[in-house]
């Protein structure tokens, strides 16, 4: 039974990654390997993505009455954040494809046998711990500016979001605050995962892997956090419907992205 360990790897000591410099091309190769990804095996990637467009449903329905309403920016676009981390499944399917194995969809789950599986926990519990942070922010920014009581309608939440002056520093000042948890995010998680997926290097090197990768392709990266922000902006706009296409396409190009950036360990010599 593999000792449990979660800061450093399985060797418990610190193991450091070599990082590439990537151009903005690298980044569209990758998304046309995501994509081939996903037409390899569409039905199950559908599947397993469909809980997206479900979940953004149930957001919406769920905050439709005026007293959580403020809230519905913050879940939908907070979604983002937690991602990285909903996604393994599919850095699990591209990596198996990538290896020649069977890409069937139920192994999407064997994540659940990785012996990074308490590293890959860390590192998902302090997403989740991002989003509530969001979340609670949103809330007590939209309660400095509007005050504790509830909207009378959502007519009159909608007329005071786009027709007052609180409402446009609400919009301004608040995708301000969101675009730092994003940042956070993604210096933080942008190739953990399939980082974790692929080696057991410890939660604190995935972590410390992503920022090196982000401050070594500070351009490109910022190109990436883009293209995956646009991508999901358009995505939500058919009722989150295009979500069960491009959270896929997205997902497995990440996948694609950590190994352009991420250099593979040396085999030892014989």
């Amino acid at each position: 039974m593999a000792s449990f360990h979660v800061i450093a790897g399985a060797s418990e000591t610190l193991e450091h990654t070599r990082i590439r410099k990537i151009a903005v091309s690298d980044l569209f190769d990758a998304l046309k390997r995501g994509v081939d990804d996903f037409m390899v095996k569409p039905s199950h990637i559908v599947f397993l993505c469909l809980i997206y467009p479900l979940v953004g449903v149930v957001l919406a329905a769920w905050t439709s009455g005026a007293n959580a309403l403020p809230l519905l920016f913050p879940l939908v676009s907070g979604f983002a954040l937690v991602g990285p981390f909903a996604a393994i499944g599919l850095y699990e399917i591209s990596r198996r494809r990538e290896a020649g194995l069977d890409t069937s969809w139920r192994h999407a789950f064997e994540v659940r046998n990785s012996p990074a599986l308490p590293a890959i926990a860390a590192v998902g519990i302090m997403l989740f711990a991002i989003f509530i942070t969001w979340l609670l922010t949103a809330k007590l920014f939209y309660e400095y500016l509007f005050g504790p009581a509830p909207p009378e309608s959502i007519s009159s939440f909608i007329n005071a979001i786009f027709a007052t002056g609180r409402g446009w520093t609400l919009i301004i000042l608040g995708h301000a605050i969101g675009f730092v948890f994003a940042v956070v995010v993604l210096c933080t998680t942008v190739v953990a995962f399939p980082l974790l997926l692929d080696r057991d290097v410890g939660a604190y090197e995935a972590i410390h892997t992503s920022v090196r990768v982000v401050l070594t392709n500070p351009i490109v990266m910022a190109v990436w956090g883009l293209i995956v922000a646009g991508g999901l902006i358009i995505g939500s706009l058919p009722v989150f419907a295009g979500l069960a296409v491009v959270l896929p396409i997205l997902g497995h190009a990440t996948w694609h992205v950590y190994r352009k950036v991420v250099e593979s360990p040396a085999r030892p010599t014989s």
